[in-house]
């Protein structure tokens, strides 16, 4: 399954990319184990998205939540809990 991740906000910067499409492995089927996945990216992925961190996240332009299945295709968003302009 293929999904594109859009990063906005602080997490763009930090991350030095605005959007990417990724191929998930098998496990992967909802938006917490994606944000799980991206974390065990480790360096910067691991310092945005890791535990404790107030991070929200969207599929298919809906606020998600971390059980949210995802589908082939999907569109998910992670940004700040605040987002400007």
């Amino acid at each position: 399954m293929q999904v594109r991740i859009l990063y906005f906000a602080g997490l763009r910067e930090k991350l030095d990319r605005a959007d990417e499409t990724v191929s998930l492995p098998p496990d992967v089927r909802t938006a917490g184990a994606l944000r799980r996945w991206l974390v065990a990216r480790g360096g910067p992925y691991a310092e945005a998205l890791g535990t404790g961190k107030a991070v929200r996240v969207s599929v298919a332009q809906a606020m998600a939540v971390a059980d949210t299945p995802l589908a082939d295709g999907a569109e998910v968003g992670f940004f700040p809990p605040v987002t400007g302009g």
